[in-house]
């Protein structure tokens, strides 16, 4: 991910740099805001939701179909035998308590798993339930803003202090001139969150950046707020408490991206068969976030998708984006990448237009593009390579 220049701050997924391993988003908040029901029904699994803290002691993932029209029609238009969509990996996190960075409610445990991911789904509790208990007492969605972000912000300064000993060791007194860029960045990057501030919001030059992607600090990575409003409150659509989180998110994570939602009310979607679930969907005038949630949360681990369609299979590749030919060709297959030759595409739109491969490139939209080529999201490709022993394959 190519950062920006040091005069703009880089957008949250520049500071996202684990390339090459299963990128996953977690379910991030206070006990007994909604997490666990949420990933039950996201997932359709059956973890733990009980209503006491601490109840998911050992973090839960799944890997939940990613929802794309674009899939739906080439498998439609193919009718293939074997037919694999794109996933997002999710994972469902233990409560974090005041205190988490120090160990609080086995702080440091639930800590490490968010630091495992790559991306937050922050899950902020709107409703009013008293059946429901409330780790803090009572309902209150900013303060456990500022709980979440602070302790993700101590647990990172935390990372910090204990770096730059070492580093002080490596190039202040040994003289180590290959760490001068760690040093600098480690040094800058603990006045900032000493300011009070995220990883993420700071102005960095691209070398900071490769830096900080290194250390993977949980305050660099982007977040998606879910508010869980009340089943009552959700198909009202109308709420009080989300204005103060808006405007929180607003003064504290500009730009990043809310949605209101309600467990409850997915929960009764979830139990109902398809026919009576529309009805519902109907009668109350609201809509399923599901989607939208999982659709976003791909975007968040800045992920995308390029095809592999025919007869035998329709298959969604998930590769990051900038990602070029032989690297996504990898994706298939290691001898792809490494024997790479070519790679012929067609855009979805382009081919949904023309409504086959020939007409296609009768319209002059099948290309054939070579190793520098950054596949874009929504490429129908086929690959071009050869080994010693096998010769060219496609």
């Amino acid at each position: 991910m190519p950062p920006k220049q040091k005069a703009e701050a880089p957008k949250p997924e520049k500071i996202l740099g684990r390339l090459g391993t299963k990128l996953k988003i977690g379910i991030v908040g206070l006990p007994n805001v909604g997490k666990s029901t949420f990933f039950n029904i996201l997932t359709k699994s059956q973890a733990d939701a009980e209503n006491f803290p601490f109840c998911t002691i050992d973090p839960n993932e799944a890997r939940v179909p990613i929802p794309d029209a674009r899939w739906d029609y080439l498998c439609e238009h193919h009718k293939p035998a074997s037919k694999v969509p794109a996933f997002l990996n999710v994972t469902d996190i233990a409560g974090l308590v005041k205190g988490a960075n120090e160990g609080q409610g086995l702080g440091n445990a639930f800590l490490s798993h968010i630091d495992a991911c790559d991306a937050i789904f922050h899950m902020v509790r709107i409703f009013d339930d008293s059946d429901v208990t409330h780790v803090e007492g009572e309902v209150n969605p900013t303060r456990d803003l500022d709980i979440i972000q602070n302790e993700l912000r101590l647990k990172d300064l935390q990372k910090v202090d204990k770096r730059i000993p070492e580093l002080e060791s490596l190039y202040v007194r040994g003289g180590k001139k290959e760490y001068k860029a760690e040093y600098d960045t480690m040094v800058k990057a603990k006045e900032h969150l000493e300011s009070g501030k995220a990883i993420r919001f700071g102005t960095w030059s691209q070398v900071e950046v490769e830096e900080l992607n290194r250390a993977l600090f949980l305050t660099a990575k982007p977040q998606i707020y879910l508010c869980n409003m009340s089943e009552k409150n959700y198909v009202k659509k109308k709420s009080k408490a989300l204005i103060p989180v808006k405007e929180w998110i607003d003064k504290n994570d500009a730009g990043a991206l809310m949605i209101p939602y309600s467990a409850a009310f997915e929960q009764t979607i979830f139990d109902m068969d398809d026919e009576a679930a529309a009805e519902h969907l109907k009668e109350n005038k609201t809509v399923s976030m599901l989607e939208k949630i999982i659709v976003n949360g791909f975007k968040a681990l800045g992920l995308e998708v390029f095809f592999t369609a025919g007869k035998d299979e329709v298959k969604a590749w998930v590769i990051k984006k900038g990602t070029v030919a032989p690297r996504a060709a990898g994706r298939i297959h290691t001898d792809f990448e490494k024997g790479f030759i070519m790679a012929e595409v067609m855009g979805f739109n382009e081919f949904k237009e023309a409504g086959s491969e020939s007409q296609c490139k009768a319209n002059g939209h099948y290309r054939q593009q070579g190793k520098q080529y950054i596949v874009k999201d929504g490429d129908i490709i086929f690959f071009k390579f050869n080994t010693p022993s096998q010769g060219k394959k496609k």
